[in-house]
């Protein structure tokens, strides 16, 4: 089965559509030569990098920022260099369904059997992942991508981690 795993969206999840707060900083990233504004804080990598430790987890990226996270975001709120998912850019609803749902078949078929956190901010992620046929035991927490990646989260990923090895 292996360890678990922690899967991090970006956009809506760790970068919130509005600053939340002051921890919050503004950030210009340009993957590709597009260039971004994101809110970042950098309070999120510690905090994520303690989730994974007390629990252990493994940390990968599960957006489609893909390999560019670890370049763009990972530096930014302190976190290494990780896995990530890779999803490739959405073929629109004929082909992929939905985000929720495309987004959902390749993390499914990412962590195999592994058990898995997913933080996600798609309306419909946590249906869609629930209809992968023989997806692994996994908590998605929903995310208000208004305020991004909470304290409360975190408690809820941890506690359902530590349940698995008890």
């Amino acid at each position: 089965m292996g360890s678990p795993v922690i899967l991090l969206d970006v956009d809506g999840v760790l970068n919130p559509f509005e600053r939340p707060s002051r921890r919050y900083r503004r950030h210009r990233c340009s993957p590709n030569g597009i260039t971004f504004k994101l809110w970042l804080n950098a309070r999120h990598g510690p905090a994520l990098l303690e989730l994974a430790e007390a629990t252990g987890a493994e940390l990968a990226w599960a957006s489609y920022w893909c390999d560019n996270a670890n370049e763009w975001i990972a530096p930014r709120i302190g976190l290494p260099a990780l896995p990530f998912v890779p999803i490739p850019q959405f073929p629109g609803p004929d082909e992929g369904g939905t985000l929720g749902a495309w987004k959902a078949r390749h993390v499914a078929a990412w962590a195999e059997a592994r058990p898995f956190v997913w933080f996600e901010d798609e309306p419909d992620a946590t249906e869609r992942i629930a209809a992968v046929p023989d997806v692994a035991e996994h908590l998605l927490v929903e995310i208000d991508p208004m305020t991004g990646l909470t304290d409360a989260h975190l408690r809820a990923a941890g506690n359902w981690l530590r349940s698995r090895t008890n």
